[in-house]
C-alpha cells in the first residue's frame, strides 16, 4: 500500500516530536527557573514543527515567562489584613446603595403577623419555640454559620403563615427548612441524610426531600431575604468602628441577642434591620448601662431613632433576662462559655430606663 503525502508528513512530525522531548533529570530548587526556559523554548519549537507558518517568537523573555519574573517577588504577601482593606476599598462606594435594596428588600416575603393563631391548629407558640431551640442545637452541631439558622427560622415562619402543619411535621419542617438555608449558605452543607439521622430516623430521606420541594414551591423560590444578620454585620461595624480593636465581647454579646431574637415568636413583627437596631442598642446598655447607648450619630448611620426600638429592645432584654422563652436554654448554654466570653451572663441593670428611648 502506497503512503500517501499528508501520512508521511505526520510520520515524520511524530518522530520530530519524540526527539525534542527533554530528558527527564533531578533538578534542584534552584534550577526551576532554567528548567522553566527550556519547557518554554521546547513547546515553541515543537509548534513550530507542527505549524511552519507560526511566526517564531524572536525572543524569550520575562514579559512572556511570568514566573521568571522576580518583580513578582515584591509583591505584598496576601493576609486578612490586606484582603480586609481591598474588600472595603471595593465596597465602600457601593454601600448605600446595598442598604437602600437591603431596607427595600427586607419588607418582601415576610412572615403574616399571627400565624399560628389564624392559620396552624395543632402548632402553638411553645411549639414553635421547642423547634428552634433544638434547630439551634443542630446548628450548632454540623457547625453552620449563623446566617444559614436565620434563613432556616425565616423559611419555617414563612411556611407555617401560608400552609398548616401538624405537630407530628413540625420537626420534617425544620429539618427541611435547615437543608435549604445550608444549600444557600455553607460551602459544604451537610447531606440530607445527616439531618435524617441528627432527627433520630424519624423521618425518611424521600419524606425530607417532599418537604423540601414543598417548601421551595410555598415560597416561590424566593430564598435569599436579607435577616437580622444581614444588617448584624454592618451595624457591629458602625456602632463599634472608633476602637482600633475588634470587642469579641461586644461582637458575640450582639450575636447572642440576634439568636435570642429567633426564639421569640413576637419578633416576627419587626423587620430584620429594626431587630439588628436594637440588638446594638440593648448590647451597648448592657456593656456601659450608664452611658446613654443610642447617639445622633447611630441614629442617622442606622436609620431608626431610640423611640422607634423601644418596644423590640423590651422584648429582647425580657429574653436576655430570661422572662420570656424561660425553658429553652440550649442557646443560653451554648454563649455561656469561656469560647463566647459568657455572655449570656454578664450583668445588666433590670430595667432599661425611659429617658433613653428620647431623643439624644
Amino acid at each position: 500500500m502506497m503512503e500517501t503525502r499528508a501520512s508521511k508528513k505526520r510520520s515524520n512530525t511524530k518522530q520530530n516530536l519524540q526527539l525534542v522531548v527533554p530528558k527527564r533529570q533531578r533538578v534542584v530548587f534552584s534550577k526551576l527557573p532554567d528548567l522553566n526556559l527550556r519547557v518554554y523554548q521546547t513547546r515553541q519549537k515543537l509548534q513550530s514543527q507542527i505549524n511552519p507558518n507560526l511566526k517564531k517568537s524572536t525572543t524569550t523573555t520575562t514579559k512572556t515567562l511570568p514566573f521568571l519574573n522576580n518583580s513578582n517577588l515584591d509583591k505584598p504577601v496576601y493576609n486578612k489584613t490586606n484582603a480586609e482593606c481591598d474588600h472595603q476599598q471595593i465596597i465602600e462606594p457601593y454601600v448605600s446603595d446595598i442598604d437602600d435594596y437591603h431596607r427595600t428588600f427586607e419588607k418582601k416575603g415576610r412572615p403574616t403577623v399571627g400565624y399560628i393563631e389564624n392559620v396552624q391548629s395543632e402548632v402553638t407558640i411553645n411549639m414553635r419555640g421547642t423547634l428552634v431551640d433544638w434547630l439551634m442545637k443542630v446548628a450548632d452541631k454540623f457547625k453552620l454559620l449563623p446566617e444559614t439558622l436565620h434563613l432556616c427560622i425565616s423559611y419555617i415562619d414563612r411556611f407555617l403563615s401560608l400552609k398548616s402543619v401538624t405537630e407530628t411535621n413540625l420537626r420534617l419542617l425544620g429539618v427541611s427548612s435547615m437543608l435549604i438555608a445550608s444549600k444557600y449558605e455553607e460551602i459544604a452543607s451537610p447531606k440530607a441524610v445527616a439531618f435524617c439521622k441528627i432527627a433520630d430516623n424519624t423521618y425518611e430521606l424521600s419524606e425530607v426531600l417532599k418537604m423540601e420541594a414543598e417548601i421551595l414551591k410555598s415560597l416561590n423560590y424566593e430564598m435569599g431575604n436579607p435577616n437580622v444578620t444581614t444588617f448584624l454585620k454592618r451595624f457591629v461595624g458602625l456602632a463599634y468602628g472608633n476602637q482600633k480593636n475588634s470587642n469579641l465581647q461586644f461582637e458575640y454579646l450582639c450575636d447572642y441577642l440576634a439568636d435570642l431574637s429567633l426564639l421569640e415568636y413576637e419578633s416576627i413583627r419587626f423587620l430584620p434591620s429594626v431587630v439588628a437596631a436594637s440588638v446594638i442598642f440593648l448590647a451597648r446598655f448592657i456593656i456601659q448601662p450608664e452611658v446613654h447607648c443610642w447617639t445622633p450619630s447611630l441614629c442617622e448611620c442606622l436609620g431608626y431613632k431610640s423611640s422607634e426600638l423601644k418596644e423590640c429592645v423590651v422584648i429582647l432584654h425580657d429574653l436576655y433576662f430570661s422572662r420570656r422563652a424561660a425553658s429553652l436554654k440550649i442557646l443560653r448554654n451554648k454563649y455561656n462559655r469561656k469560647k463566647f466570653k459568657s455572655v449570656a451572663n454578664l450583668p445588666s441593670p433590670l430595667e432599661v430606663p425611659t429617658h433613653y428611648f428620647e431623643e439624644a
